[in-house]
């Protein structure tokens, strides 16, 4: 996951609406059931994925009251606990 682009993604949530980044994770979800997809095109859909997903959680923070960068902060350093354990 890349904060920067989580950022950025949930700068475009609160710019226009949550469905269009839900929409576009069931397409991309839809893609990784081509059979042709390389290895390396199939890791690039699941980072876009796993970014949309981070900042779909960043945003229930935002909405619950907490500041932008306190949620970005907070949701960085749960995933990073959770890949060391």
């Amino acid at each position: 996951m890349k904060l920067p682009v989580i950022k950025h993604l949930t700068q475009f949530i609160a710019e226009n609406d949550e469905d269009y980044v839900l929409e576009t994770i069931e397409t991309l979800e839809a893609l990784t059931e081509v059979s042709s997809l390389k290895d390396e095109e199939l890791d690039v859909i699941g980072e876009l994925i796993s970014n949309m997903y981070g900042a779909i959680e960043v945003n229930k923070m935002i909405k619950d009251g907490t500041p932008q960068k306190e949620a970005l902060n907070s949701f960085m350093k749960r995933v990073l606990g959770s890949i060391d354990k």
